[in-house]
């Protein structure tokens, strides 16, 4: 006799499943073994198999299309990584070619520099470092002694002057701008042969991306303007003559009213140096040339 909290014992869960199961399989075996399927037990026996059948069906076809979809899943994770590689490889060889179109319209330019001081014996060279800031007011270049550079000697690009070379190694020469704080170039204007003085200032190329000129005295038969280029005069002791330093940009009388002062928009990008010419003669050297 048991007591009042007695009772039958209960089945664990997995066990009670394992048996349902196994009479199931039991049960669709009879079915399909026997010739039932007239009779009212196999009436009943279809009541209760047919439901589990289809329970069975349905997860065995959501199992498939779960696998399906893994399938198409891993196969699309696949084309994309492969697609993500091919637009890596595509960017790459789009900056490549950008960066040689860019480096090429940079040797152009030299070629028609070159082309245009061509009585100038010059060699290419390349910006190898920059004093901070944003401009190029001093930089160093890899070209040396060993290349054939001496102190003083000219340097350009884009379009015409960039400064000259103050100090040479063996493999490399440092190079002080027109536009330095220090740089003081002898110019003209090329239509009037009117001299002046350019003084480089960083100011004033962070402010109007211009330099400086002063002194200038206009003959009485000419006039400058903006807009008039402006060479290296023939009496400077450091530049060669006839090298375009820009372009006027302003212009104004001083308080003298005897010469004129304004500001020049340079030839030479002082802010994309990469490549340069240097001219491989001196002014010294050209003039005692020209004494002997």
């Amino acid at each position: 006799m048991m007591g009042s909290h007695g009772g039958m014992p209960q089945l664990p869960s997995k066990y009670l499943l394992l048996i349902l199961t196994a009479v199931c399989v039991i049960l669709m075996a009879i079915t399909f073994f026997t010739d039932f399927a007239m009779t009212p037990l196999s009436n009943v026996f279809g009541f209760a198999i047919v439901p589990f059948e289809k329970g069975v069906s349905r997860i065995g076809s959501s199992m498939s299309n779960k696998a399906e979809e893994l399938t198409e899943i891993k196969e699309l994770l696949a084309e994309n990584e492969q697609l993500r590689q091919r637009i890596d490889a595509l960017t790459i060889e789009n900056n490549t070619l950008q960066q040689e179109k860019y480096e090429l319209n940079k040797l152009r330019e030299l070629y028609k520099l070159d082309e245009q001081y061509s009585d100038f014996k010059k060699i290419g060279a390349r910006v190898i470092s920059k004093n901070p800031g944003n401009w190029f007011g001093s930089f160093v270049i890899d070209k040396g002694k060993k290349d054939g550079i001496c102190v003083d000697m000219n340097v350009m690009a884009g379009s015409g002057l960039v400064g000259r070379v103050t100090e040479v190694g063996n493999n490399w020469s440092k190079v002080i701008s027109i536009i330095d704080d220090n740089s003081n170039v002898s110019g003209m204007v090329l239509s009037t042969t009117d001299r002046l003085i350019v003084s480089g200032s960083l100011e004033t190329m962070n402010n109007k991306g211009t330099v400086q000129f002063s002194q200038l005295v206009i003959s009485p038969d000419a006039e400058a303007i903006a807009g008039d280029k402006i060479v290296t005069s023939y009496i400077s002791d450091k530049y060669l003559p006839g090298i375009l330093i820009g372009y006027i940009n302003e212009i104004a009388p001083d308080a003298n009213n005897l010469t004129y002062s304004g500001t020049i928009t340079p030839a030479a990008d002082f802010a994309h140096l990469e490549e340069v010419l240097v001219v491989l003669e001196q002014k010294k050297q050209i003039a005692d040339e020209e004494e002997e």
